[in-house]
Formats: C-alpha cells, sequence, structure tokens
C-alpha cells in the first residue's frame, strides 16, 4: 500500500518538475502596449509574427489594440528586435502594398491615393468601423503597390450646382453635422444631393451640393464646435481631477443633469463654464429625473423648451445627449416605450430647438441601455430599437449615436470569453459598436 502510494506522489512530483522545466525554458513574454505601438511593430521587436500574436491573446482584430494592454508574446520570441539591419521591404509581387497611416488620413483619402475602394481596404485589413484608423497604423492595400499614386496638384473646378443649389468646399475640421447645421440643412438632404453613402467620409476639398442654400458662404456659426474622428473624455459630477483627466488624454467632460419641469436653464450654467474653463469641450446628458414615470408622465414640450434655453446659454455646451436609456421603464413609461414615439415627441422637436438657438451644438441621440430583455412594455432590447430608431427617421435628427458601452471586462478588440459566459454582443465593445453603427447603415458616427 505504501509502495503503491510512494509511486503516485513520485509520479506526480516528476510531472511537476517536467512542466516547471519546460516553463522555464519556454516561458512566454508579457509586453505592455505603449502609444504608438502596432501589432506589426511588435510583431517585428519579438521576431515573430503578427498571427502569432493574435492567437496568443484570442486577438480577432489585428488594428485594435490600447495603450496598457497586456500581451503575450508566444515562446521563443526574442526581447529585442534582431541585430542585423532588416533588408529594405519591397511590395510583395501578389497585387497589394502596405502603407502607413499618417496624422489627419482618413480611409476615404487613402482610398483614393491607391484607387481602391474603402471597402477592400476595410476587408483586407479586418476594419469593423471605418472611422477608426490612427497614425502609424499599417494598412494592407489590395491591388496597389507600395506607392500611392500622385493626387493631382490642383482642384478640378466643380460642375455648376442644380437649380435651387448652393455649394460648399469642405476645409479641414469640417462634418457632415456641422455643414448642415451652417446651411439650415439636413444631413440626410445634403448626402442625397450628393449621392453619399456615409455621413462620416468626406474630406477637405470636396465640393458639397447643398440643397436650398442661399449663397457660397455659410451663415456664422455659433461658440460650439463638432468634433472630428475618435474623441476621449470621461463623466464626471464634479469635474474633481481635471490634471488626471487630461493626463489620460481627455478632452472631453461628460455632465448629467436630470431634468424636472420648471428647471431653469441657468442651473447647469456652472457645469458648463466650469468644463470649459479647464480647457474641456462639455457633453451635457440630460435625462429625466423621475424614475419609472407614469402613463403621459413625460412633459415633452416642457422639456424641448429646457433644450433650446440651454443651448442659447451664453457659454453653451458643445454637446447635448437628449435623454437617456429610453428602451426601458425605468426612464420612460411602460406600455409606451417606442422609438417612433421618441423621435416624434423629443428626439425631432429637441434637435430643433437646439439647432434654432445654437446650430453649432452636436445632438447626441440618446443611449439606450443594452440589454437583451424585451417584453415590448418594460423594455425593448436596444438592437431592436436601434434599428426602430432608424426606421422612424430618427437620423435627421442627430448628429450623433448615444450608446452605453457598460461591460469592460474584457479587452476592447475582444469578440469571446466574457466572464459571464456571454455571447451577447453588449458584452463586447467591437460588436457593441458594429451594431449601433450598422442599424444607420453607416450613415451616423457612434
Amino acid at each position: 500500500m505504501f509502495k503503491k502510494a510512494y509511486k503516485s506522489w513520485l509520479a506526480i512530483i516528476l510531472t511537476l518538475m517536467l512542466l516547471l522545466i519546460s516553463t522555464a525554458a519556454y516561458a512566454d513574454t508579457i509586453y505592455t502596449v505603449k502609444a504608438g505601438d502596432t501589432l506589426y511593430a511588435i510583431a517585428r521587436t519579438h521576431n515573430v509574427t503578427v498571427a502569432a500574436i493574435m492567437q496568443a491573446n484570442n486577438l480577432t482584430n489585428a488594428n485594435l489594440i490600447v495603450v496598457g494592454q497586456q500581451l503575450t508574446i508566444p515562446d521563443g520570441a526574442t526581447t529585442t528586435p534582431p541585430s542585423e539591419t532588416p533588408p529594405t521591404e519591397t511590395p510583395p509581387s501578389s497585387p497589394s502594398g502596405t502603407h502607413t497611416v499618417k496624422t489627419g488620413e482618413t480611409l476615404y483619402s487613402i482610398s483614393r491615393l491607391y484607387g481602391v475602394t474603402i471597402q477592400a481596404i476595410a476587408q483586407a485589413n479586418g476594419l469593423v468601423n471605418l472611422n477608426v484608423i490612427y497614425p502609424g497604423q499599417q494598412l494592407v492595400i489590395p491591388g496597389g503597390g507600395s506607392t500611392p499614386t500622385t493626387p493631382p496638384t490642383t482642384t478640378p473646378p466643380p460642375t455648376a450646382p442644380p437649380s435651387g443649389f448652393t455649394t460648399y468646399s469642405v476645409k479641414a475640421g469640417d462634418t457632415l453635422g456641422r455643414i448642415a447645421s451652417q446651411f439650415g440643412v439636413t444631413v440626410a438632404a445634403i448626402m442625397q444631393a450628393n449621392n453619399l453613402t456615409n455621413a462620416n467620409l468626406i474630406y477637405v476639398g470636396q465640393v458639397l451640393n447643398i440643397p436650398g442654400g442661399g449663397g457660397n458662404t455659410p451663415p456664422p456659426a455659433g461658440g460650439g464646435s463638432v468634433p472630428v474622428g475618435f474623441l476621449f473624455g470621461g463623466q464626471t459630477q464634479s469635474l474633481g481631477n481635471p490634471d488626471r483627466m487630461k493626463y489620460a488624454g481627455m478632452e472631453w467632460v461628460k455632465f448629467q443633469h436630470k431634468w424636472s419641469p420648471g428647471d431653469s436653464a441657468g442651473a447647469v450654467q456652472g457645469l458648463i463654464s466650469n468644463g470649459h474653463a479647464q480647457g474641456f469641450k462639455v457633453l451635457l446628458s440630460i435625462p429625466g429625473a423621475q424614475t419609472y414615470p407614469p402613463t403621459n408622465g413625460i412633459d415633452f414640450a416642457a422639456y424641448t423648451r429646457f433644450l433650446g434655453d440651454v443651448a442659447a446659454l451664453s457659454d453653451p455646451p458643445d454637446a447635448i445627449e437628449i435623454w437617456n436609456e429610453m428602451n426601458i421603464d425605468f426612464e420612460w413609461p411602460a406600455g409606451q416605450i417606442s422609438p417612433s414615439s421618441y423621435v416624434q415627441n423629443m428626439l425631432a422637436p429637441g434637435y430643433n430647438a437646439i439647432k434654432a438657438a445654437n446650430s453649432s451644438i452636436l445632438v447626441i441621440s440618446g443611449a439606450p441601455a443594452p440589454t437583451g430583455f424585451d417584453n415590448g412594455t418594460n423594455a425593448w432590447a436596444d438592437d431592436r430599437y436601434m434599428a426602430g430608431l432608424a426606421a422612424a427617421g430618427g437620423a435627421q435628427y442627430l448628429d450623433c449615436i448615444g450608446i452605453h458601452f457598460n461591460a469592460g471586462a474584457t479587452a476592447p478588440s475582444a469578440t469571446s470569453g466574457h466572464p459571464a459566459n456571454s455571447g451577447h454582443y453588449s458584452w463586447y465593445y467591437q460588436p457593441m459598436i458594429a451594431t449601433y453603427y450598422n442599424a444607420f447603415g453607416g450613415s451616423r458616427p457612434v
């Protein structure tokens, strides 16, 4: 009996020793992502392939890594690049090349340089969101060489606009939302007049036909500005740590005011001015103060007036979110939850009131609660609600789609592996973004 037990323990000990020896000999390296890193650069530094790093970390998109993220570098990798000078890279013999993204570039401008489509570049690089690329990122260019075609030195003169239209030449920092606001038209109208399929893809120097415009110079904008591209910010109650927010790279601060009928717009002036004084752009979210509102319990007219008054402040916010989580009965009357009701009674009137007071303020639709629960009375699943919001014409009354990503238990690049073992898109950043973005056919930023 003793001999049998002794042999068993000896086998276990030997197994553990072998495992320890194996681990010591082939231990993986942990690398912390730094600003400016790409998977391609990290792979070259450690003498491994991008595919090997992706497989070791369950990454599905080679373009999405974040500063501070810890990556497992597969065993056998070195911590320094090879000592010999790498040969000068030449374009592969196959009909493809690479492009390193520079500051200010978009997929649209890159596609024009190489004479390929945006969709082709996105597909070749596994891109989910056509608006998210970053300086230093290396893109595979299908059907093109490593050298872009030389763009024309002069912009060809635009053809005469149709009768009843004016023209506008896109400048750096412009968005369709901002241009539409300046001319008093909708984004949808500009898109239709110019056969645009993606509201996020315009470029400097592009000449747009503006329906119903009165001249080539837009009316002066108000005191705010509309953001371009991916900007970083955080929500706070008191803005107690502005220096830490700036250190983290934040440019926006989000405040929330829970509105009640009778509220004065002056009540939020202090928050807005404090944010501006600290050097931030200000997003003001304005949901209702009453939880579980009763049937017909929201005073839509009073709320619309409040939005207009906030937009008319001497120091207005740069963006306003209209309501919040209106797909659940905590924020919207049970039995009356409806994207059509939200558009007709709140979003459209609110958008018009805000733009009438200050056309440069960015209008964001209320972010639904991310949930798969849907009984049609107390809650709508957020994907169904967003599809309904688009079908109800919501795109005409928003510059940006509101979204609440509340999970955060997995890396931004993950599409599986949540601790709850849930495959629902709302647990994962990329699928969540894609669900909302695609609900509007890519016509609005998220």
